[in-house]
């Protein structure tokens, strides 16, 4: 059957029509698909921010840019990465709440001795937005999170490399005691005369007596001092015996936190040093508290207001005589604790956050905290005893349990990373 022209023509000219309206539209360029990652997508303006991002760090630091078709294989795979364990914390349940975030990136401002708006100001001087800012800061945490999760399950430490380690040369050292100290310099410049040096001497025996007189160690150091820590009262911070010169090493051990050394004489000039505070050693005496809780955590299908309120109840239920335990574990979700009814036995309060450490303090032994909110999520506490315990051996060999188990996260991480990359569905498509 013959098609009449117009029936021939009428596709060709609706084409002619469309391409015509296009040369005229304005031309958008629209958000793609970059990679493909298990159950996610990375975009390629995700890319593109990252990228922006990590060549205004190269170039602050001053170094050259790689090119970019190269810098941008290594930033997808970066962001790929990031986003498979994401995907851990989101199937694990691991959620930043704005107030946490909120305190992390107040740290963050006041570690680059900013206050928060002016953090947002160097944000948008350097072209970044702070939403942004806010969620990868979001991100950091969760990944975080996950990792420490992750891959502390996979490291192991066996007790006899804690044997091992105390008993070495390097073990010695870094689990010997530190000092936390200050120094007024007097300085003797080289090939000086012996009156200058005698004079110089004086000096720093008359600065001796004041201070053993009662005379403040900084203001005196800020005055008199030519040490590089003079404006910062004479603080040098925390050393080792081991690394401090003869005759200072022998010396500084006999001393008690306050009191001074007499003036030493040095290649640089006359010092005397002062022990502000001393830890670690062979004795170590410490506060443990033993205390019980129950932690209740808002999600998804309940809300913060619901998860107070729940533990406004289970603390009236105690209150009134039922058993505390009984009820940890039934709601508890501290898996840690729960199924010891919320026993978390004798604790040193520093290993605790601030706020349950706060309720912990002032509430008195044998009694019961109101409901408060913690970072983790609402807790209801019960004191069950104090004590000063000498834990000087079982702190030495956490404390070697922390040196070897850090030692050994680098290769995990880095093990547990090509893992994770291993298993996951990654498809690019730059």
């Amino acid at each position: 059957m013959k098609t009449k022209l117009s029936d021939r023509l009428r596709p060709l000219l609706l084409g002619a029509l469309l391409l015509g309206g296009l040369a005229h539209a304005e031309v958008r360029s629209i958000d793609r698909v970059v990679a493909i990652v298990d159950n996610d997508v990375i975009m390629q303006s995700q890319l593109d921010q990252r990228l922006r991002e990590v060549q205004q760090t190269i170039a602050k630091r001053g170094a050259s840019l790689p090119p970019e078709h190269v810098l941008s294989q290594q930033v997808l795979e970066r962001l790929i990465i990031e986003n498979i364990q994401l995907q851990i914390g989101d199937r694990s349940g691991i959620r930043i709440a704005d107030e946490e975030l909120n305190q992390a990136i107040e740290a963050i401002a006041q570690r680059n001795g900013m206050t928060v708006d002016q953090f947002r100001s160097a944000l948008a001087r350097d072209g970044l937005s702070y939403d942004d800012a806010r969620d990868q800061v979001r991100r950091e945490m969760v990944i975080s999170r996950v990792r420490q999760r992750r891959v502390a399950e996979r490291i192991q430490v066996t007790d006899q490399e804690v044997q091992n380690f105390l008993a070495s040369d390097m073990g010695k050292i870094q689990l010997s005691e530190e000092f936390r100290l200050a120094n007024i310099l007097i300085p003797v410049p080289e090939g000086s005369s012996p009156s200058t040096i005698q004079a110089a001497e004086r000096q720093a025996q008359e600065l001796y007596q004041q201070l053993q007189q009662g005379a403040d160690f900084a203001q005196l150091a800020i005055s008199r001092s030519a040490g590089e820590t003079a404006l910062e009262g004479g603080e040098i911070g925390w050393r080792k015996a081991a690394q401090l010169p003869p005759p200072f090493d022998a010396m500084i051990g006999a001393l008690q936190p306050g009191q001074v050394t007499e003036p030493v004489r040095t290649p640089g000039g006359f010092i005397i040093l002062k022990l502000m505070d001393k830890r670690g050693g062979d004795t170590l005496v410490r506060d443990e508290v033993h205390v019980r809780h129950i932690l209740l955590k808002p999600s998804e299908i309940r809300s913060e207001a619901e998860t107070k309120r729940l533990a406004e109840r289970l603390y009236e239920r105690i209150q009134s005589g039922e058993d505390f335990g009984e009820l940890a574990k039934s709601f508890s979700e501290d898996p840690g604790s729960a199924l010891n009814g919320g026993d978390l036995d004798w604790i040193d309060p520093n290993a605790l956050v601030p706020e349950f450490r706060a309720v912990m303090a002032k509430t008195p032994a044998g009694e019961l905290s109101t409901p408060f909110k913690s970072p983790y999520g609402w807790h209801v506490l019960e004191v069950l005893g104090r004590r000063a315990t000498d834990s000087s051996e079982k702190f030495r060999e956490q404390q070697a349990i922390n040196i070897l188990r850090n030692r050994k996260y680098d290769e995990e991480l880095q093990a547990w990373l090509r893992q994770i990359r291993d298993e996951a569905y990654v498809e690019t498509k730059l």
